[in-house]
């Protein structure tokens, strides 16, 4: 019989949160081993429930939830989420710039469709949140990877963008507060960023999942809040803030300039169109959400368990030998750098997936993220005070004696 084989659109498709070493994880835990998943940014997996809220409003509408509904979204979502957009300095949104979606993912795999022919380019930053390179790269479009400095707690590098963009770079891709990095952009980054996206007429898409998790009384700037005379595509919704991410309910904003976008925007709503719509039950939440008090603040102040878990996470990771880190200031996560030369590695998938059948923790390699070389991984700071410690204290022994072969 003929072989059946993946469509060739996925053959430079990569999601490694959930890939090869995942499935090795999930062998072991079929074979009885417990394995600490440290893999993805899953709030209630480690304890952090959904304000009460937002089940409630799910629960009290959910009979009124069982048919199709606009496939933008609820009116009241819509509106909420056009609300927040007047507080936060993003202005001219309206209920029919706002796209509600399956999560922020099904939102960026359309605004890539809607978007790509064949060959055009997304400037996407290195690291990243590998979704972006992936649905730009099934959309028939290629993603050029611009630096993030290390040596800069992780802001973009403003002149390597800027020598990445050709006749064919159609957006330019900002992450912030960043995921793998935890860096939160400051205003005068983004104006650059913005400034870049006038003078090349480019789209700028801001992924702002994480916008309201900050510490160290940091502040964070929405991109779109910068500028009207360019289209910008704001991403949010409920996974991180409202630790809600198996409701699958977030959004998208069109905002800025739209007189020579209109037939990108009939595009998006042709996409929009064809899924019917989305999740209904969860979008009776968003309101709540937006609405209400932010519990989030509570578990960031001084004291709070993600502040705590975050200072934890962190002097604990620097203090093992060959590995530094910069402190995040946003999300949920830590990308530290290790010293391969120490440790002699030059996969770092093996040693991630040696770490994983030794100790049991899963985690991922800094390349899962498009960054270039072997030398960092990302670790996720979810986990209760007396589980970090487990886990880092794991890291540590298993370092003293580990060299890459």
């Amino acid at each position: 019989m003929r072989e059946i084989r993946k469509s060739r659109k996925l053959d430079d498709v990569c999601y490694d949160i959930r890939g090869p070493v995942l499935s090795e994880a999930q062998r072991l835990e079929e074979e009885g081993f417990h394995v600490m998943k440290l893999n993805t940014g899953n709030p209630y997996a480690f304890g952090f429930n959904a304000p009460d809220e937002l089940l409630h409003d799910i629960v009290l509408n959910l009979h009124d939830a069982q048919g199709y509904i606009d496939s933008k979204g609820l009116f009241p979502a819509r509106k909420a989420v056009m609300q927040y957009c007047q507080q936060i300095g993003i202005e001219g949104v309206g209920i029919e710039d706002i796209y509600i979606g399956n999560g922020v993912s099904e939102l960026i795999v359309m605004a890539m469709q809607g978007l790509l022919d064949n060959g055009d380019e997304v400037l996407i930053p290195s690291p990243d949140y590998p979704l972006w390179t992936a649905a730009a790269t099934l959309s028939g479009g290629k993603a050029v990877h611009y630096r993030c400095d290390e040596e800069s707690s992780w802001y973009p590098d403003i002149e390597d963008m800027a020598s990445k963009i050709t006749d064919r770079t159609r957006g330019i891709v900002v992450i912030n507060p960043n995921n793998p990095t935890g860096s939160v952009y400051p205003r005068e980054i983004l104006e650059k960023i913005v400034e870049l996206a006038r003078q090349h007429d480019l789209i700028v898409f801001s992924d702002e999942i994480y916008d309201k998790i900050l510490y160290d009384d940091t502040t964070h700037t929405p991109t779109a809040s910068l500028a009207d005379d360019i289209l910008m595509v704001t991403f949010n919704g409920l996974s991180k803030v409202y630790r809600a991410a198996g409701f699958r309910a977030g959004w998208m904003i069109i905002s800025g300039c739209r007189t020579h976008a209109e037939d990108y925007l009939e595009g998006l709503s042709m996409l929009s169109n064809m899924r019917l719509c989305a999740n209904v039950p969860a979008q009776y939440a968003i309101q709540a959400a937006l609405g209400g008090y932010q519990s989030i603040k509570d578990l960031l102040l001084p004291g709070g368990r993600l502040r705590e878990q975050r200072d934890i996470a962190y002097r604990m990771l620097t203090d093992i030998p060959g590995i530094t880190c910069v402190k995040p200031q946003g999300a949920l996560y830590l990308f530290p750098k290790i010293d391969t030369g120490r440790f002699g590695i030059v996969d770092d998938m093996k040693f991630i997936l040696d770490f994983l059948k030794e100790k049991k923790v899963l985690m991922v390699q800094g390349t899962g993220f498009n960054w270039p070389e072997p030398d960092h991984f990302r670790i996720v700071f979810l986990p209760r005070v007396d589980e970090l410690e487990h886990v880092l204290g794991a890291l540590k022994d298993f370092l003293e004696t580990y060299r890459q072969i």
